[in-house]
């Protein structure tokens, strides 16, 4: 079932990009002149360079993304904390694995936030989730955890407080696998770290999991940038907005199907 369910959602994933609607649009707009249906290319050319220049010129995804950026606050008060979980995505393991050292993308800041959080709480323990999660599957699913406990020993940190988790494939394996793995008791305390357009639909899943006392901690704050007026910047609004359909989705159908 876990299977079918990953499957699917990246299936559901990739429809939802915006440059899939941008390609049927060319494709129905060509179509339309194959067949000589002149009024179906124009409507369909016409909406499709409306669309490309609306998303060229404004960062239409951040409207999208600060309601999700704004449900958990930035920087909470701290008191007691037990362990950091970090939740993988920041990793590059093709470029790992070819050339060596610790490449991230631009979530990065996953890693580097837990670190400092990890010098402000030095008796917490560091846990990271996260395995491969190639569509196709993947015999070794180790690649971000070795790439994250790289990073990790080049920042400092010491190797006995770090507890990596391997094989989850989405941010539900991620709650049950680390539920497992760490196995936590009533009285502790739990700081949750990951980009904050991802929180809600993280804190969901680790509270169905059954975690308590769990603190979100978001980072990679994205929202912001419609302040500073029209950009002429395509493949920077359409990240945004691909990253905003696809943390709605994954919040409706996590509670569809209770994860």
């Amino acid at each position: 079932m876990d299977g079918l369910f990953f499957a699917a959602s990246k299936t559901l994933g990739m429809i939802v990009r915006g440059e899939t609607w941008l390609m049927l649009g060319l494709l129905c707009t060509l179509y339309g002149v194959w067949r000589n249906k002149r009024s179906l290319a124009l409507r369909a050319g016409t909406i499709t360079t409306l669309a490309v220049l609306v998303l060229t010129l404004w960062p239409l995804g951040d409207l999208a993304l600060e309601p999700l950026e704004a449900r958990y606050p930035a920087n909470p008060a701290l008191d007691r904390v037990d362990a950091i979980i970090v939740l993988g995505g920041a990793e590059r393991t093709g470029a790992f694995r070819k050339w060596g050292g610790a490449q991230v993308n631009e979530y990065g800041e996953r890693l580097s936030a837990a670190v400092e959080l990890s010098q402000r709480f030095p008796q917490a323990k560091l846990i990271f989730t996260g395995g491969e999660a190639a569509l196709g599957g993947v015999d070794d699913t180790s690649g971000p955890s070795e790439l994250t406990k790289l990073a990790w020993l080049n920042l400092g940190v010491d190797p006995a407080r770090i507890v990596l988790e391997g094989k989850s494939r989405n941010t539900a394996e991620n709650a049950r696998f680390t539920y497992d793995l760490v196995q936590p008791k009533p009285d502790q305390h739990f700081l949750l770290v990951t980009s904050a357009f991802h929180m809600p639909r993280s804190m969901q899943s680790f509270a169905t999991a059954g975690w308590q006392n769990v603190t979100a901690w978001p980072v990679d704050f994205r929202s912001g940038d419609l302040a500073d007026g029209a950009k002429w910047r395509l493949d920077d609004h359409l990240d945004g907005l691909n990253i905003a359909m696809k943390e709605y989705l994954g919040l409706f159908v996590y509670k569809m199907t209770d994860r």
